[in-house]
């Protein structure tokens, strides 16, 4: 892979009062942001249109206080825009521009603050928050360490496989097979497959995701 592939929401060194909040008090205010996103059109649609368009300037001028860009800001928003229109036609065919404009303003607010919220903390601080709150399941059998470590191995599998789609779009348009739907599909399973194989060996290696006693993973069983 070239490494070109990148998630949307990486994290971005700062020292702004937004970097320096507290990973819970910033996963609150984000809960915060959809409720009032979600709640308020209950109500009435000029409370929905209010508060939405205000929750979505709410979350604009944090994601500037926390030193993120312009650019960042939309490339987030382009990565949805055809969703975006879309949703936004449909809405206003069916319920109005002021429905369409709510509904696209709650999108777009709970997306961004969610992308601030991942662009300030950094990677292991959400993997640990994410521990902590599966921790009180442990009396189910829930085990924290593991599911952090499945969204950590997550996370870094979805660049990987955009990077091999990207990878294989270029090497079948280079060959002029960019209309070969095999010869654009078949080489990212491959990979994919591959990189799952070889993830799934070295946790082995390090002795996690052992096979329960009485399997022979030798023996394909």
């Amino acid at each position: 892979m070239r490494g070109h592939a990148f998630l949307v929401a990486g994290y971005v060194p700062g020292n702004s009062f937004v970097h320096r909040l507290p990973l819970a008090l910033k996963a609150l205010l984000l809960l915060g942001a959809a409720v009032v996103c979600l709640a308020s059109p209950l109500v009435s649609i000029r409370v929905g249109v209010v508060a939405t368009t205000a929750t979505l300037a709410g979350v604009c001028g944090v994601h500037f206080a926390a030193g993120l860009s312009w650019r960042r800001l939309w490339r987030a928003v382009r990565l949805m825009l055809v969703f975006l229109v879309l949703i936004a036609a449909y809405q206003w065919w069916q319920f109005g521009p002021f429905v369409a404009w709510q509904v696209i303003a709650a999108i777009l607010a709970t997306v961004l603050a969610s992308n601030i919220l991942t662009a300030t903390t950094p990677v292991d601080e959400l993997l640990d928050g994410l521990a902590a709150l599966v921790r009180p399941l442990q009396r189910f059998g829930a085990d924290p360490e593991r599911f952090s470590l499945t969204v950590a191995l997550m996370l870094r599998s979805i660049p990987f496989v955009i990077g091999a789609f990207s990878d294989v779009r270029d090497a079948a348009r280079a060959r002029g097979l960019e209309r070969n739907l095999l010869a654009r599909s078949l080489p990212v399973v491959i990979t994919t497959v591959a990189y799952a194989r070889a993830t799934g060996e070295a946790l082995a290696a390090r002795g996690l995701g052992d096979a329960e006693p009485g399997t022979d993973y030798q023996d394909g069983r």
